[in-house]
């Protein structure tokens, strides 16, 4: 059983209290089509379990296979700059099929982000050590495909079917 490696602390994307009785990390890719599937999966738990759980996004991007995966995540941490993770994170993966410079701008200018300083943080990269360093966590701690889901740092190896996660995060609220 691999562990989580890297803990929640600072500089992670948090939705919910870092107090609940039970954390769910994910390592993600927004151009992952199995990651679009598991959003509102997660999204359902989040509202079924309210206060009982900590939710953690972590970058993951495939950027082999993803080639607007790293874009996105540098839109993502971008938005977060401005208080606006969470919004952009929700509208990646409602547009993960199609997260291409345009796709990218329009939900900039949705969320009411200075979209020409968004194509500087594109072209500059400037979130890359950042997105990087969650990568990296995600290599030590046994992450190698996306989704990858810890619950209270232990990896989750079943699927992210909403009854599989649940059953494994009803265990972790158990114990």
């Amino acid at each position: 059983m691999s562990q989580l490696r890297v803990p929640v602390g600072p500089t992670d994307h948090i939705r919910g209290n870092l107090a609940a009785a039970v954390t769910l990390v994910e390592y993600g890719d927004y151009q992952c089509p199995h990651c679009a599937m598991a959003h509102p999966v997660v999204a359902s738990i989040r509202q079924q379990l309210g206060p009982n759980l900590c939710f953690v996004f972590r970058h993951f991007p495939l950027t082999e296979i993803h080639p607007f995966a790293e874009p996105a995540a540098e839109s993502a941490e971008f938005a977060g700059e401005h208080g606006r993770f969470w919004d952009m994170h929700d509208g990646l993966f409602e547009n993960h099929d199609n997260l291409a410079l345009p796709t990218l701008l329009d939900l900039a200018r949705l969320l009411d982000l200075p979209r020409a300083e968004l194509q500087d943080v594109l072209a500059t990269e400037k979130y890359q050590p950042a997105i990087q360093s969650d990568f990296i966590g995600g290599v030590r701690s046994g992450v190698n495909g996306t989704p990858a889901f810890f619950i209270n740092g232990v990896r989750h190896d079943g699927s992210y079917a909403y009854k599989d996660l649940m059953i494994s995060i009803q265990a972790a609220l158990a114990r």
